[in-house]
């Protein structure tokens, strides 16, 4: 066995406990370049990002773009998302009701159906 091959034999051994997921679950996803491209536009941007010199700006941005990227993420149009928060949130009771949030989540059937990408 080569040095390299017993390097990669090694490094998989020692998180066999975290690569047994994958056996378990079929579900998991074995890389994340799902996440990262998603990613990669704001960290390319982010140098031209200096509106968000505050710690309370970056969040907001922060914020925002994990709402686009989970709309896009579950097929909707990133637009009408944002139209039905900004139409309906104001009208709900979330502040003593957190639950009724789920009814907005992107991957909520009747978002989906209100929201769906063309």
């Amino acid at each position: 066995m080569d040095d390299v091959s017993f390097k990669a034999f090694e490094y998989a051994f020692k998180r066999r406990d975290y690569l047994g997921n994958y056996f378990e679950n079929g579900n998991c996803a074995i890389s994340n370049n799902i996440a990262e491209n998603a990613i990669r536009p704001f960290t390319v941007g982010r140098k031209n990002w200096l509106f968000s010199d505050t710690p309370k700006g970056a969040k907001a941005s922060a914020d925002v773009y994990s709402i686009v990227e989970t709309a896009k993420a579950n097929g909707l149009d990133v637009f009408k998302y944002f139209e039905l928060l900004l139409t309906v949130l104001p009208t709900m009771a979330f502040l003593t009701n957190p639950d009724i949030l789920e009814e907005l989540l992107p991957w909520n059937e009747s978002v989906k159906k209100i929201c769906k990408a063309i």
